[in-house]
């Protein structure tokens, strides 16, 4: 039955024009699977760029480019890419048909330079100019080796020639070297046609950290405060137009990228008023969003305001801790530290959740002029939380501690005593914050003037100390062990 099907089947056709068929298939198979795929060049122009920037050398790019593709395998070449990028966190897709896919990436970095021009020219013929005088001189032959401006080549008679090249004359651009750090993709396009390409990856090379100026008031009770951002770019490529992100928070990392180079910035900054960033919250971070495009150029340094808080109310306060001493103190210090401190809340102005960063204080002089007086570093401050900054030492303020006596009670109890002493040289009375940190199970058993007991190992007294007076306090405390 077989038989007669395959013999009616064929009935009338010649075997010549069977194999000509057969043959004409397999050629036209062979060439559909053997053609080029189409090469394709993306426009170095993205039509919308995203730029997410964290405080830890680390940025992400996402970037909308259109170009025609054919149906089938294309050679994608996506330039303009930041020269720090981590290739192993390109995301592709295909606005357009998202059927598309990457069968394959290759990151070109093997940037054009004059050295690289020369390595890939070893062997190879050149033509070099050289400056006599009001005269030039051509010569041409096989490169054999190079060094700066010195070139060794071979002429057409086997004579070697080291010579000092004004000028190099190249056939042609060396295969391999390219002018951008390019994205090289292989891509089976799922129709031919426009297609609107979505790249994201994340780069080094990028950071950003927030700073603060507040000016105090004459009665040293309210600030204006205003917040900076300052971006760093030294990815390796500009971002145009860009809409900016920057996320405040500690993002854990398996491996950070590449440490950017040391390198001279452009700075570019751009003053407005209030109300530049929308703020948002990222999973456990928060995220500022500048709400209109900005120009992020290569080894450019742009800062851009947060935010304007006038008026904020602010607390003055002195404190003497002789157990929080710094590098430059002895362990008997006298010094009485001065703190501002500032609720993070709406009733205050403020409420935005803070990025950690510097925050430099400053107060008008008798002419009205503006004065450094201070500055410290905040962590990542949620809204409604308390900000405190030491801003320095009072010059008119001393404070002595010392211990009066000490007792063993037994091999497990002990008494010691404190005396404090605090002076005030000011033309005005002032109150005064006495820290102490006990340690162990303790127990005040004596004291001249009330504290508080902040934690289990902090106490506080508050205690007036009179204009050109002083004030004196004792205290004993029990310790077990």
């Amino acid at each position: 039955m077989k038989e007669k099907t395959s013999k009616f089947k064929l009935k009338g056709i010649s075997k010549s024009a069977i194999t000509v068929v057969l043959l004409l298939l397999i050629v036209g198979s062979y060439a559909a699977f053997s053609a080029a795929p189409k090469e394709v060049t993306f426009k170095s122009s993205a039509e919308s760029v995203d730029v997410t920037v964290y405080n830890s050398d680390l940025g992400v790019v996402k970037e909308v480019r259109t170009e025609q593709l054919d149906a089938g395998h294309n050679i994608v070449y996506f330039k303009g890419v930041a020269s720090q990028i981590d290739p192993t966190s390109v995301h592709f897709k295909d606005l357009t048909y998202p059927k598309s896919i990457v069968l394959e990436q290759n990151y070109e970095y093997d940037l054009v330079s004059k050295e690289k021009l020369f390595q890939k020219y070893i062997d190879r013929e050149i033509t070099i100019r050289i400056n006599n005088g009001d005269r030039t001189e051509t010569k041409t032959g096989t490169l054999l080796s190079h060094s700066g401006n010195q070139v060794i080549l071979k002429d057409a008679s086997g004579k070697i020639l080291i010579l000092n090249a004004d000028e190099v004359e190249l056939p042609a651009l060396p295969k391999g070297l390219i002018t951008q750090p390019t994205l090289k993709w292989l891509i089976n396009s799922a129709a031919t046609g426009n297609h609107s390409i979505e790249l994201s990856y994340m780069t080094g090379g990028m950071n950003w950290n927030a700073n603060y100026v507040a000016v105090v008031d004459n009665e040293d009770e309210n600030v204006d405060l205003t917040g900076w951002v300052t971006v760093n770019n030294n990815a390796g490529t500009t971002f145009e137009n860009a809409r900016l992100k920057l996320v405040a928070g500690d993002v854990h990392r398996v491996q950070k990228a590449i440490p950017a180079p040391r390198a001279m910035y452009d700075i570019a900054e751009e003053k407005a008023e209030g109300g530049q960033f929308q703020e948002e919250q990222l999973f456990e971070y928060h995220m500022y969003t500048l709400q209109r495009p900005t120009t992020l150029q290569n080894n450019q340094q742009k800062q851009v305001t947060l935010f304007n808080a006038p008026d904020v109310s602010v607390v003055k306060e002195f404190v003497f801790d002789p157990a929080r001493r710094y590098y430059w103190q002895s362990s008997d210090s006298t010094k009485i530290n001065v703190m501002l401190n500032l609720r993070n809340s709406e009733e205050n102005g403020m409420g935005l959740p803070l990025p950690k960063g510097t925050v430099r204080v400053y107060k008008k002089d008798s002419e009205g002029k503006l004065q450094f007086i201070g500055e410290d570093s905040i962590d990542h401050t949620p809204k409604d939380e308390e900000i405190r900054l030491y801003l320095g030492n009072a010059f008119d303020l001393v404070g002595e501690k010392k211990q009066t006596k000490h007792t063993r009670i037994s091999d497990r109890v002990s008494e010691t005593s404190y005396e404090v002493e605090l002076r005030n040289h000011k033309d005005e009375d002032v109150y005064i914050n006495v820290i102490e940190h006990p340690y162990g199970d303790w127990e005040v058993t004596a004291t001249s003037d009330p504290y508080d007991k902040k934690s289990t190992n902090k106490l506080q007294w508050t205690l007036k100390v009179p204009k050109d007076g002083t004030k004196t306090l004792t205290y004993t405390i029990r310790t077990r062990w």
